[in-house]
C-alpha cells in the first residue's frame, strides 16, 4: 500500500475543516460570535488555490447559508453532502415505513452558538414529501422528554436565511435538509444532564419522526431554545 504523504493528508484536513463552516450566511453570525467589535467583510473571490490545497484538487467551497456541514459516518469518516444520490436503503432493509431516512450533519459551534443540519432522504421507491419545518422533540441521556421551545425560525437564537415553508417533493434518492441553531446551556460532564442526545425529527407536522443521535449531543439545556430553518432541497437532488 502506497503511504500518503503527511502534507497532503494536512492539506485535506484543513479542506474538511472550511467546508464545515461553508455558507456565507452561518459563517458570518460565526464570525460576529468570534470577533463582536467588528463588521462582517464581504466575502473575497479567490484567485487562485491556496497554498494548502493538494495539486489537482479542485477545491470549490459551497456559497449560500443553507449550505449544510459535510455529514460524518458512524465512525468519522465523510460519508458526503446532503443530497448526494446514496444507494436505496430498500435494498439493505434499512428503510423505515415512513420511506424518508434522517441523518444528522456535524455540530459546528463558535464562542456560545452552535448549528447542525439533518438530512431527509427518501430511500423508498415513490414519491415522499417533507412539508415546512421539521417536527422536534428532544430527549436527555434517560429519554426524558425536555422542555426545550422549538422555533419555527431562527431567531431569536440567531439571524439566519430561512427559506420559508413550503412542500417539497422528494423523488427516491432525492434529499431535503433543515439547519438546527441553539445556543450553549452547561452541560455536567459527568452525568450528562442538559444534554440533548436523543433528537426526534419528522419531515412535518403529524407525520412519524426518526430518532437520531448527534455527535456529542445538543449541548442546550432542559428549558433552552432550538431554531430551525424550513426544508429545502439539498443542492443536488
Amino acid at each position: 500500500m502506497t503511504a500518503v504523504p503527511s502534507s497532503v493528508r494536512r492539506a485535506a484536513a484543513l479542506a474538511a475543516a472550511g467546508l464545515l463552516l461553508a455558507g456565507c450566511g452561518l459563517s458570518e453570525e460565526l464570525d460576529r460570535e468570534m470577533n463582536p467589535g467588528r463588521a462582517s467583510d464581504p466575502v473575497a473571490t479567490p484567485s487562485a488555490p491556496s497554498a494548502a490545497t493538494p495539486s489537482g484538487a479542485n477545491a470549490t467551497a459551497p456559497t449560500g447559508l443553507g449550505t449544510p456541514p459535510v455529514i460524518a459516518g458512524p465512525s468519522g469518516s465523510v460519508a458526503g453532502r446532503p443530497g448526494e444520490r446514496r444507494p436505496s436503503a430498500t435494498a439493505t432493509g434499512r428503510c423505515p415505513r415512513s420511506g424518508l431516512t434522517m441523518s444528522p450533519g456535524m455540530v459546528t459551534a463558535a464562542m456560545g452558538l452552535r448549528a447542525m443540519s439533518v438530512t431527509a432522504t427518501n430511500c423508498g421507491d415513490r414519491v415522499r414529501t417533507v412539508d415546512g419545518y421539521p417536527d422536534i422533540r428532544v430527549r436527555g441521556l434517560d429519554r426524558e422528554l425536555f422542555a426545550v421551545t422549538v422555533l419555527k425560525g431562527t431567531e431569536p437564537v440567531t439571524t439566519m436565511d430561512d427559506p420559508g415553508p413550503r412542500r417539497i417533493a422528494l423523488e427516491p434518492g432525492q434529499s431535503a435538509y433543515t439547519s438546527l441553531v441553539w445556543r450553549y446551556s452547561a452541560v455536567d460532564a459527568g452525568t450528562r444532564r442538559g444534554s440533548g442526545v436523543y433528537v426526534e425529527i419528522g419531515p412535518g407536522k403529524g407525520a412519524p419522526r426518526r430518532t437520531v443521535e448527534p455527535d456529542g449531543g445538543l449541548d442546550i439545556g432542559e428549558t433552552g431554545m432550538l431554531g430551525t430553518t424550513a426544508w429545502q432541497r439539498s443542492p443536488a437532488s
